[in-house]
């Protein structure tokens, strides 16, 4: 698995500037800062992956390349966690927060989407009513693949409709409980408008297993 060293800074996390896509949860746009560098990864979880630590493959496409789907958040969750037990290499892995997982999609990008959905994402126009396997689309600025398009991917945060007009300023971790459990990116299955942009939130229960949601992982070094 690899991954993509995303440097501490600041971004306007929420709708983008001049995009009249954006729908009340993905507003008002406010400054946030990630006070830490961490490393993401660089393309979505694949099923080859996947099933060597889960011991199954719950996905309805399948193919070693492809991303996993099928899974719930407490399955990408505990995947994560798994890693850092399997792997004895110095890391924690887990799923990334809601500000970290935009803040590397733009890529440094104040636009709705960082280059010509055509170019950067399978979606319904072009996807064939199906997921595709991972990296073959251009990826964005910091060489992040499939932040956009293919399947959405789950993040930690609860979700709270009002929550980004008093998050935190400085590394946001969502609220601290709900409902809901948020996916971000769009997939194979949505439409040019609306859900194929950076900010645009998908909103679920835990529990949901659904064949357009898979995920990504970050990983940081233990401690002590």
């Amino acid at each position: 698995m690899e991954f993509v060293r995303i440097r501490a800074g600041s971004f306007m996390m929420g709708c983008s500037p001049g995009d009249s896509e954006c729908y009340a949860e993905e507003k008002p746009a406010h400054r946030v800062t990630i006070t830490k560098a961490f490393e993401i990864g660089k393309y979505q979880v694949t099923q080859e992956q996947y099933q060597p630590v889960a011991k199954a493959n719950p996905s309805y496409f399948q193919g070693p390349k492809l991303p996993i789907e099928g899974v719930s958040w407490e399955d990408a969750r505990k995947f994560c966690e798994a890693l850092g037990k399997n792997n004895k290499d110095g890391y924690l892995y887990r799923l990334p927060t809601e500000a970290e997982w935009e803040y590397a999609a733009r890529g440094g990008d104040t636009s709705p989407r960082y280059g010509p959905l055509e170019l950067i994402a399978w979606y319904k126009d072009n996807a064939g009513g199906a997921s595709h396997p991972v990296g073959e689309k251009r990826p964005n600025a910091f060489g992040l693949y499939d932040v956009l398009g293919n399947v959405w991917e789950w993040v930690s945060d609860w979700y709270e409709l009002e929550y980004y007009a008093h998050s935190p300023a400085s590394d946001p971790a969502g609220p601290a409980g709900g409902e809901y459990r948020v996916a971000r990116g769009g997939s194979w299955r949505g439409v040019a408008r609306g859900p194929a942009r950076v900010t645009a939130r998908y909103i679920l229960r835990p529990n949901v297993r659904s064949i357009v949601v898979g995920f990504r992982c970050v990983r940081e070094k233990k401690i002590g």
